[in-house]
Formats: C-alpha cells, sequence, structure tokens
C-alpha cells in the first residue's frame, strides 16, 4: 500500500511548511499503536490551518490513515505526555521525508531525553500523583471503597510513569512492562491491588500504607522543578502567579493539591498578607 500512498505523501513533501513525515506499519502484536490501521502516515507540519488534522483512506482490504500535526501540538504532547502512541511513532517511525534532518534530531532527542525536559514532566506527573492519592484517601477514609480503587489505580499508574521518567525513559502505552523490569517494587503494589484476593478494604489500607513511604522518598525529585520555580524569586507567591507562570500553568487544577502536600512536608511555608479586612489575609507562598 506505500505506493499508493506514495503521492499523498509527496503533496506534503513540496509544501514548505512540512518538516518531516514518518511511515508507522501495524504489527500484529501491537495493532492498538495504530488504531488498529495499517499504515499511519505522520506528517510534522510547522504551520497549518489546524493543530491536528486527519484524513483515512481504503485500498482494497487495507486502511490508512494521515495525521497532519503542527509542530507546536507536537512539542504539547511529548511535553505532557498526553500522546504517547506519539512518542512510539517518532520513535519507531519509517523517515519518509526529513527537512534540514528535522526528524533525525527529533529522534535523537527523545532517546538522549534531556534532563530539563525530564524535570518538567517529573513535577507535571507528581502533581497528578498526589491529586490521585489524595482523592483515592478521602474516599477511603468516607467508606467509598471503590471510588477510593479507582483513584489509586490512577495514582499507582502516575507513580509508575514518574519512576520511568526520572530513570531517563519514555514511558510507553505498557507501561507495567517496563515498570515489571525498572522498579519491581511498584509492579508489585499494583498486583497486589488488582489481583489479591483480600477484602478491598483491606487491599485499599494496605496499599495506603506502603504508598506513603514511596511516594514521600520520590517527593524532592518530584518536586524539584516546582520548587526550583518558586526559588527564583525573593517574593512570595500567590496562587495565581503560581498558575500563570509559563511552565506551572501544564500542572493545571493539580498546583492546588501539591501546594497543600509540599506544605504539609515542611518545603513550602505559607505567607499572610494583609488585606483591607482585619481578620482576612492573602495567603501566599515561599521555598
Amino acid at each position: 500500500m506505500e505506493d499508493i500512498l506514495r503521492p499523498i505523501y509527496q503533496e506534503r513533501a513540496s509544501m514548505p511548511s512540512t518538516l518531516g513525515i514518518l511511515l508507522i506499519e501495524k504489527r500484529n502484536n501491537a495493532v492498538s499503536m495504530t488504531d488498529t490501521f495499517d499504515f499511519i502516515l505522520f506528517v510534522i507540519a510547522e504551520k497549518s490551518e489546524e493543530a491536528v488534522y486527519l484524513k483515512h483512506y481504503t485500498y482494497k482490504d487495507q486502511k490508512a490513515a494521515l495525521h497532519i500535526v503542527q509542530e507546536e501540538q507536537l512539542k504539547e504532547w511529548v511535553l505532557l505526555g498526553t500522546n504517547r502512541k506519539v512518542v512510539e511513532w517518532i520513535q519507531s517511525g519509517r523517515i519518509l521525508f526529513d527537512r534540514n534532518e528535522y526528524l533525525h534530531d527529533l529522534k535523537q532527542e527523545l532517546r538522549d531525553f534531556p534532563f530539563y525536559g525530564r524535570k518538567i514532566k517529573m513535577g507535571i506527573e507528581f502533581a497528578k500523583l498526589i491529586r490521585r492519592y489524595m482523592d483515592g484517601k478521602a474516599f477511603f477514609d468516607n467508606g467509598h471503597y471503590i471510588d477510593a480503587y479507582n483513584h489509586i489505580v490512577h495514582s499507582l499508574h502516575h507513580l509508575a510513569r514518574l519512576e520511568l521518567i526520572e530513570q531517563g525513559l519514555h514511558p510507553e502505552l505498557s507501561v507495567w512492562n517496563q515498570v515489571k523490569m525498572i522498579e519491581p517494587e511498584i509492579f508489585k503494589l499494583y498486583e497486589e491491588l488488582v489481583n489479591s484476593e483480600e477484602p478491598l478494604e483491606k487491599r485499599l489500607e494496605l496499599l495506603f500504607l506502603a504508598s506513603d513511604f514511596l511516594i514521600y522518598s520520590r517527593t524532592g525529585s518530584g518536586s524539584q522543578h516546582i520548587l526550583e520555580i518558586m526559588s527564583s524569586q525573593s517574593e512570595p507567591w500567590s496562587i495565581a502567579g503560581l498558575m500563570e507562570h509559563p511552565e506551572l500553568q501544564y500542572y493545571s487544577v493539580d498546583i492546588g493539591v501539591l501546594l497543600e502536600y509540599l506544605i504539609d512536608k515542611n518545603l513550602i511555608n505559607i505567607v499572610n498578607v494583609e488585606t483591607k479586612s482585619e481578620e482576612i489575609f492573602h495567603r501566599y507562598y515561599k521555598v
């Protein structure tokens, strides 16, 4: 089918805004990577009318998808880890067109995984971990065990992804296969939660006890990014100031619960600033 797709990607390659084109073929043991399509044409454009543009094609008994993605959108996906398929596509895709070695350099950057990029991703992942863990704990304390189970499973996923990122690895679609080899302690926790025959309440109780230590032991690396940013100015930060910071805005709604966790661990102090009312203070934050 590649011959059939050639006119399509040659047309895109002729456009000055096209930075690179990859071809990803379906593998029998990983059909989810291509969303069951036989071929994916992945086009990265410096500029396009839409951040993401899709087209589907059929040829005899095969199907193909064309994905055109703006470079800015791609960078956001890679930074936030919100589209993990894309990382696999870049790593495993075959280069059909490469303007000024853009894709060659991008593949190399993903392999090297610069520490600066890891630090931001770890911070975002840690914030999500704390959010899920705290919400799960609240549901557990109120006797809502199924809701608590749902949140703690997600928190273990974030813990696993955090560990992989710290080790310099990109979390793949099969995160638990990676974690089993890299950090068996986290994998064992997950396995005990989902496979144990103990009553759900007992499983959750034991897991919360074990998770407390695992999360605390990763607080230094997980909070390094936000603490460095907060230390960059001598004045205390307002919550609005933190959320408006170009890097911290990626933390989104999780930043509030992360602050409370770091206050509880004595890594951030609360600074009360007077308002016009005698009994109400502005709440600011300082490392």
